[in-house]
Parts: structure tokens; sequence; C-alpha cells
């Protein structure tokens, strides 16, 4: 079993044993399993999947949109430093559509380098929402 926390602004979102994490980075999905090798890497806009028995379906994942940060990973303990984090039980799909598409049309309303930065971070966030939110729809057939 490894330790995960998923730490946000507000305090710990989760903190407990699992058997296996999947994290959004930079390069790609990782997979993090007991005796993982150290890492730090940067969480990007994304899924973090987190599965707490090594028998559990893929139907058992518990899901959350993250907006990126920093992931810490050693000693068998997964830290990911977040400023926000959603799991999916506090996700409406129908609330992320509307707040997916009002960032749309702000990036296609930016007018310069900083708006539409700000605009495609935005729609990344949102589409991590939107992308748990399917997932828990999903699970529930």
């Amino acid at each position: 079993m490894i330790r995960f926390e998923l730490v946000t602004l507000d305090g710990i979102k989760f903190g407990e044993e699992v058997h296996e994490v999947v994290l959004p980075t930079s390069d790609g999905y990782i997979a993090v399993f007991p005796d993982h090798a150290p890492l730090v890497s940067i969480a990007v806009p994304g899924v973090i999947s987190v599965r707490r028995k090594s028998g559990d379906a893929d139907s058992r994942l518990e899901y959350f949109a993250t907006n990126g940060g920093v992931i810490e990973i050693g000693n068998n303990v997964v830290k990911v430093l977040v400023d926000e984090a959603d799991r999916e039980d506090e996700i409406s799909e129908q609330e992320a559509q509307q707040a997916f598409e009002r960032a749309q049309k702000l990036r296609t309303d930016a007018r310069d380098r900083v708006s539409i930065e700000h605009a495609q971070a935005l729609v990344d966030r949102q589409a991590s929402r939107l992308k748990v939110a399917e997932l828990r729809r999903y699970k529930r057939r």
C-alpha cells in the first residue's frame, strides 16, 4: 500500500492508504504503485484516479479533477499539492459543461497573450472537471 495525500489550498482533500494512483504529469499520465521510485514532477490539469485495493475493478476507481501542481513520490508516500481539486461527487456535469463553454468563449474573445493564457487555463480546468463528471456517469451504468 501507498499513502496518497491530495493537498489543496483549503487543506487535505484526500489522505489514505491506497493501492494505485494515476497522475497527470507534463510527460503524460503515470501510475504509482507500492515501492515506486522517488520522483518530483509537475502535475498538469487533468484527472487523478485512485484504486483503493489491488482487486478493485475500474468501476470502483475514485476520480479527482485538478488544475495542476506539484507531485512528490518517495517511501511509499505520494503527495500532490494543488490549488484546487474536485472529487467526482462534487461536480455537476451540467454546470461543468456550461463552465467549459464559457471558458471556450473567453479564449475565443481574448485579444492579448495574458488573456489567452488565462482563458486556456480555465478551459483546461473545466475540461478536467467535465471529464471527471463523465467518468462518474460511466461508473453508474
